[in-house]
């Protein structure tokens, strides 16, 4: 269901941000957030908040470039330092990538190739359609069923 609105959500926020590769991003992470999301309760108005969502991360991309700006290079080089992760996080973190995995395992290999072009190389839809010789439109689609099909199997995998 929600997979039907990627694209007018990338034109939307392609017209306000002016730049269809960050709203390519912003777009997929939001569809990663609504998608992973913990809450069992169905979303009873799913396109409204997927822009509430998008929008919601274009804000907090602001925010955090205005601080950025702000903060001496010092500030900036040391804050991994404050980035330390409990054994038990970083325990929970590495089953959460072996499920990621497995599921991604799962899928058709245009589908996954689709997926880990975008997320990993960080290539455009254009790019990736270039390379695997396919079009933009399935690699969009691609994109979108990997995203909703990890979803489903680490809600599974994680309801055992």
């Amino acid at each position: 269901m929600l997979e039907n609105y990627y694209r007018e959500l990338v034109c939307f926020l392609n017209a306000k941000l002016g730049n269809r590769q960050v709203a390519e991003d912003v777009v997929h992470d939001a569809y990663v957030r609504v998608l992973a999301r913990a809450s069992t309760t169905p979303i009873e108005q799913p396109r409204a908040f997927l822009y509430r969502t998008a929008l919601n991360l274009v804000i907090d991309g602001h925010r955090r470039n205005a601080l950025r700006q702000d903060e001496p290079l010092e500030v900036l080089d040391s804050e991994e330092r404050y980035c330390t992760t409990s054994p038990h996080n970083s325990h929970d973190h590495g089953q959460r990538l072996d499920m990621l995995e497995r599921a991604l395992a799962e899928l058709p290999v245009l589908c996954r190739d689709s997926f880990l072009l975008r997320k990993l190389e960080g290539l455009s839809h254009v790019q990736i359609a270039e390379r695997l010789n396919i079009s933009r439109a399935l690699v969009e689609k691609h994109i979108v069923n990997a995203m909703k099909h990890c979803r489903v199997r680490m809600r599974e995998w994680d309801a055992h």
